[in-house]
C-alpha cells in the first residue's frame, strides 16, 4: 500500500522540478492539493470533522457503495431534510453547491446581481452580459442592502446573491438586513439567494440562519455547500432550500438523475448520528480562528478584518510586497499556500490576502513565515 502512495506522489511530482515550478502548477489547480505535500491555508474546510468512525463506516460498506446505483433526488432530499429539519419538497441536492450555482447563474437567471468582492463562481457561471457586479462599501466591505436592492431593481435583476459570511471577507450580513432585502426585492419578482456555506463557524448561528424562517419568504432561497463545514470536499454535497415550490422545481429540473454518488449518499444517511461531534468540531475551529485573528492583528501595519467564518481577510501593510508576491514567496520559501485577491473586483485588490485557519501550530508557523516574506529582503553586505 505504501508503494502505491509513493508512486502516486512521485507521478504528480513529475509535473514540476523546482519549488517555483510547483507553485506555478498548484496555482492553476482547483484541488488535489493533498497529493503535493504542502500546507494548505487556501481552501476553507473543517479539519476536525468527520470523525474516524465515519471513515470506518464508509470502508466497511465500500462494496455496496461502489457496485450499486445511488438514490434518486427525492430520497436524497429526505436525507438532507433529516439533517436540517425541513420537508424534502423544499430541498434540491447538488453535486456540491457548484452544480446548483451553475443552474442558478447559467440557466435560470436572466440578470443576476452579485456584491463584489465575493465568491467568483456566481459571476463565472453566468453567460456574458447577464451579471451585474455591485461594489461593497470600501474600505469596510459592508453590504448596504438598501443601495443593493435599488441597484437590483434598476438593473432589472431577477436574481440577487448574498454570501454570508462573505468569501473572501469572512464577514456576516445581519439577518435583519437580509429579511429587509428580500422584502424590498419581492415586488420586482427578484429571487434572493443567500449562501450560508460558512455560517456554521459564526457565533449564534441558529439565530443568524434563515433556514428555519424560509417559509416566510417566498422569494428567498438558501444555498449551502456542505464541503466546508463538514470537511467533505471530496464527497461533493450541497443543497438549495426554498419554500417557493416553482423555483425548487425549476432548479431540480436542471439536476441530472444520478448526480450524487454512493459515498455521499451514505454520509448523509449516517450524519444525524454525529450531530454532537459536528457541533464540537465547529467550536474547535472557532477557537483556533480567534487565536489566529489576535496574532495576525499583532503584525505591525496589517489590517485584519474580524472573521465570522474559518478564514481571515487581511490588507497587507503599504510598505509590504503585494498580495501575489507574498503568496508566491510563502509557497516557494516555506511551502505554505494562501490566496491573494488580485483576481477580485475591488479597489487595491493586489494588497489583500485570504488565509484559512488551520490548527494553532500551523497558524503559528504561517504567521512566522508571513513576517519573513512580507518585505523585500536586503542582501547581506549591502
Amino acid at each position: 500500500m505504501q508503494w502505491h502512495h509513493n508512486f502516486r506522489i512521485d507521478t504528480m511530482k513529475n509535473k514540476y522540478i523546482t519549488q517555483e515550478e510547483k507553485y506555478e502548477y498548484i496555482s492553476k489547480q482547483h484541488g488535489g492539493y493533498y497529493r503535493h505535500d504542502f500546507t494548505d491555508h487556501a481552501y476553507l474546510y473543517n479539519l476536525y470533522f468527520p470523525p474516524k468512525a465515519v471513515f470506518t463506516h464508509l470502508k466497511d460498506n465500500i462494496q455496496n457503495l461502489v457496485l450499486n446505483y445511488p438514490m434518486a433526488q427525492n430520497a436524497l432530499a429526505e436525507l438532507i431534510g433529516n439533517v436540517i429539519n425541513q420537508p424534502a419538497e423544499r430541498i434540491v441536492v447538488g453535486n456540491g453547491a457548484a452544480e446548483i450555482i451553475k443552474i442558478l447563474s447559467g440557466t435560470l437567471a436572466k440578470k443576476i446581481i452579485v456584491p463584489v468582492p465575493s465568491f467568483n463562481e456566481y459571476a463565472n457561471a453566468a453567460p456574458t452580459g447577464h451579471v451585474v457586479e455591485f461594489p461593497l462599501e470600501f474600505p469596510s466591505f459592508q453590504l448596504d442592502v438598501d443601495k443593493f436592492a435599488d441597484e437590483a431593481i434598476k438593473a432589472g435583476a431577477d436574481m440577487a446573491v448574498v454570501v454570508t459570511p462573505n468569501n473572501p471577507t469572512s464577514m456576516l450580513v445581519p439577518k435583519a438586513d437580509l429579511i429587509q432585502l428580500a422584502q424590498k426585492l419581492a415586488p420586482s419578482n427578484c429571487m434572493l439567494i443567500i449562501d450560508e456555506s460558512f455560517l456554521d463557524f459564526a457565533d449564534n448561528k441558529e439565530q443568524i440562519s434563515l433556514e428555519q424562517e424560509i417559509a416566510n419568504h417566498p422569494n428567498m432561497a438558501i444555498l449551502k455547500s456542505m464541503s466546508k463545514a463538514y470537511g467533505i470536499c471530496g464527497l461533493r454535497i450541497g443543497y438549495l432550500l426554498t419554500a417557493n415550490e416553482d423555483f425548487a422545481i425549476a432548479v431540480r429540473n436542471g439536476i441530472h438523475i444520478w448526480n450524487i454518488n454512493g459515498f455521499a449518499e451514505e454520509f448523509l444517511q449516517i450524519l444525524p448520528q454525529y450531530k454532537k461531534e459536528f457541533e464540537d468540531s465547529c467550536e474547535l475551529v472557532k477557537v483556533d480562528r480567534d487565536i489566529f485573528y489576535k496574532k495576525l492583528c499583532s503584525i505591525e501595519g496589517m489590517k485584519v478584518f474580524k472573521p465570522d467564518a474559518n478564514y481571515i481577510y487581511c490588507r497587507l501593510p503599504d510598505a509590504a510586497l503585494s498580495g501575489p508576491e507574498v503568496t508566491k514567496r510563502l509557497f516557494i520559501e516555506h511551502n505554505i499556500y494562501i490566496k491573494d485577491s488580485a483576481g477580485k473586483t475591488q479597489p487595491d485588490a493586489d494588497r489583500y490576502i485570504r488565509i484559512a485557519s488551520r490548527t494553532q501550530k500551523e497558524n503559528d508557523a504561517l504567521i512566522n513565515a508571513l513576517k519573513e516574506v512580507m518585505y523585500t529582503q536586503i542582501p547581506k553586505g549591502a
